[in-house]
C-alpha cells in the first residue's frame, strides 16, 4: 500500500459538485518527488472543468529531479489532464517556483500553456487578484538558498522516516501529520524573519489588485491583511489542497477530500432592473 493510499479515504468515496467551477489555483505538486501525492491531484483535476487553471508553482520539482530522476505513469496523466482541458478552452497558467525556477529563463506564452513571473487574475466579481509562488518574498531563499536546498533534503528524509513509523504503528491517517507539523514551524519561521506575508500584501497593493494568491511556504489560508485578501494555496505532500474560485460563490480552500478549510464570498453583484417604457409607469396620485 502506497504512502498517497494510507493519507486518505479511496478514491470512489470522495464528494462532487455541482457548481460552477471558474478557476482552479494549484501550487507545491512537488512532482519528482517521491512524497507527491499524484494520484489525489489527477483525481481533483478530472472533477472540473475551469476556465482557467493556474499551476502556482513548485508544480515540478526539479532538486529532485536532478538528483534522481522519477517519473511515474500518473504524472503523465496529470499532464495529459491539464493538456486535455486546454484543447476543450481552458487557459493554463504557469508561476515557477523555487523548486521549478529553471523554467524563469523560459518565460513566455507558448499557446498550450503561459509562463510568467506572476498572474493578474480578474473574477467573476471583477476584483483583480495578483498570483505568483511566493519565493521572490523569503529571505532563506534570496540570500541562503544553499539552506533551503538542504532543508528540503533534510525533510524528504524526515517524511519518509515518518510515513513508515507510523505504517508500523498501523496508524493510516494522516502519516505525514508530524512532519507536516515541524515544517509549519520553520514556515512561521520564514515568515517571521522574511515579513513573507506582509511583502506580498504590498506588491499587490502596489499592482493595484484586491487579493494575492500564492503558495511556497505549504500553509493553506485565507484571511484578510488590512485591505487585502491573502489567499495561499497549501500544497500536494502534507495537504492536498487547492484554491477554487467558482463562477457564483467566490472562493474556496479545499483538501482532495472535499472538507471546505476556508471561504472568500464573492461580492454582491448589483441588481439591474429593466426599463420600463413610459407608458407602463404607473400613475400614482399626490
Amino acid at each position: 500500500m502506497s504512502a498517497s493510499q494510507l493519507a486518505v479515504p479511496p478514491l470512489a468515496t470522495l464528494p462532487t459538485t455541482d457548481r460552477v467551477v471558474r478557476s482552479l489555483f494549484i501550487s507545491d505538486t512537488h512532482l519528482g518527488c517521491r512524497h507527491a501525492q499524484a494520484e489525489e491531484l489527477l483525481d481533483f483535476l478530472q472533477r472540473y472543468e475551469p476556465q482557467y487553471v493556474y499551476l502556482v508553482g513548485d508544480f515540478l520539482d526539479g532538486w529532485k529531479l536532478s538528483q534522481r530522476w522519477r517519473w511515474t505513469p500518473t504524472y503523465d496523466r496529470i499532464l495529459q489532464r491539464l493538456l486535455e482541458l486546454r484543447r476543450r478552452g481552458s487557459s493554463l497558467c504557469y508561476a515557477p517556483g523555487n523548486h521549478d525556477n529553471f523554467l524563469r529563463a523560459h518565460l513566455g506564452n507558448y499557446f498550450v500553456v503561459d509562463v510568467r513571473d506572476r498572474f493578474v487574475h480578474r473574477t467573476a466579481d471583477g476584483r483583480r487578484f495578483l498570483v505568483l509562488h511566493g519565493d521572490q518574498f523569503d529571505t532563506f531563499e534570496r540570500k541562503a538558498p544553499w539552506l533551503s536546498f538542504v532543508a528540503s533534503f533534510a525533510y524528504d528524509v524526515m517524511l519518509g522516516t515518518n510515513w513508515l513509523v507510523n505504517k508500523l504503528r498501523g496508524k493510516q491517517h494522516d502519516p505525514y501529520a508530524f512532519c507536516g507539523a515541524i515544517k509549519a514551524r520553520v514556515k512561521a519561521l520564514v515568515r517571521h524573519v522574511s515579513d513573507f506575508e506582509t511583502q506580498l500584501v504590498e506588491t499587490a497593493r502596489e499592482a493595484g489588485c484586491e487579493g494575492i494568491i500564492c503558495g511556497h511556504i505549504h500553509a493553506p489560508r485565507i484571511t484578510q491583511l488590512a485591505e487585502i485578501h491573502y489567499c495561499n494555496t497549501g500544497d500536494w505532500v502534507e495537504n492536498c489542497t487547492a484554491l477554487v474560485e467558482y463562477e457564483a460563490d467566490g472562493f474556496e480552500l479545499l483538501r482532495w477530500t472535499g472538507e471546505v478549510l476556508a471561504q472568500l464570498p464573492a461580492l454582491p453583484r448589483p441588481v439591474v432592473r429593466p426599463s420600463i417604457p413610459e407608458y407602463q409607469h404607473e400613475l400614482v396620485a399626490v
